[in-house]
């Protein structure tokens, strides 16, 4: 852990609501992006993200410090996603929305190149729509191990100290995930 995360914990154990503007700012997009794919609706992805930062400055001393900072808080993430889901479950509100054209901007992915031809961006585009439909689709502990792997690029350690999985678990979840989504995609292309 570098100093200035430490740094930056001892303000946040010490309620330095500048500390915790800094957390947001360094973390904000990240969480989201995890949230989003997990919830698949904006608004409530927004309010669950809202809520990890909140409950992660009420609760940062019990932060051990035994792994990294963001490893804690992506836990802390899809822990209050897997609590959304059930609660929204419960209410039968779970239907998702289409994932829209703006999400490009909040995956962390960057657009097309400048240089490409109109008809190759939209290909790409189009095909982007199509996979993140597909894997909104994805049962929920797929679409976790795919979100925290193939789009947030963890570790395979990191997954597994994020959900608590063992490695092989979180390997064969990865491993039939990829091949739903290859054979959905497949359909398209």
């Amino acid at each position: 852990m570098s100093e200035l995360e430490r740094s930056l914990l001892r303000r946040l154990r010490d309620r330095d609501e500048r500390a915790f503007r800094e957390l947001i700012e360094a973390h904000r997009d990240r969480v989201f992006n995890i949230t989003y794919r997990m919830l698949g609706n904006r608004a409530e992805a927004e309010d669950v993200a809202q809520e990890v930062f909140i409950s992660v400055f009420k609760t940062i001393e019990t932060f051990r410090e035994e792994s990294r900072f963001s490893t804690w808080l992506y836990r802390v993430a899809v822990n209050h996603c897997k609590n959304r889901i059930k609660y929204l479950a419960r209410r039968h509100e779970r239907d998702r929305d289409e994932l829209d054209e703006t999400s490009h901007e909040t995956n962390g992915a960057a657009g097309a190149p400048r240089h490409v031809q109109p008809d190759r961006a939209l290909e790409g585009a189009q095909l982007e729509v199509l996979l993140q439909a597909a894997i909104a689709n994805l049962d929920d502990d797929q679409r976790l191990v795919v979100v925290l792997r193939d789009i947030e690029d963890l570790s395979i350690e990191e997954i597994c100290e994020i959900t608590g999985l063992p490695d092989g678990t979180v390997k064969s979840r990865l491993h039939r995930a990829r091949l739903v989504l290859r054979k959905r995609l497949q359909r398209h292309v």
